[in-house]
């Protein structure tokens, strides 16, 4: 009978270690990032690129969009890791990029911004 609360204790412990991610939440965060970027079904590129599709897309490749030298040659292919590096400094994860953002800090912003932008499509829908 003892062993059933510890087991319990441990689940409950290692499950809210792990950083949520909350695409309610991201959708909130990524408010901070709509005056610039585009998401969704009739997303387009303004005076960032959509961010439809972002998950396996290498950095610099929206069709159309006018990229910095810097972003185009840096390599990044957007993941979870590479997009969680980026976005909490941008200027120093790739050195040289137009982006003005000054990059999220709070790393729970950081996971449900991921959450909310991996759900889009290329097409813009829900995945």
């Amino acid at each position: 009978m003892r062993i059933l609360p510890v087991t319990v204790l441990f689940a409950t412990v290692s499950v809210s270690a792990a950083p949520a991610q909350d695409i309610g939440a991201g959708e909130l965060v990524f408010r901070k990032c709509a005056p610039c970027h585009m998401v969704g079904e009739g997303a387009r590129s303004r005076a960032a690129p959509t961010l439809n599709g972002l998950v396996g897309r290498p950095a610099g490749s929206v069709e159309g969009f006018k990229y910095s030298e810097a972003n185009k040659s840096s390599g990044i292919v957007w993941n979870e890791e590479t997009f969680k590096e980026y976005i909490r400094n941008p200027q120093v994860r790739v050195p040289g990029t137009k982006m003005p953002f000054p990059g999220l800090k709070d790393e729970q912003e950081v996971n449900s911004l991921w959450a909310f932008l991996k759900q889009f499509a290329p097409d813009g829908r829900k995945l």
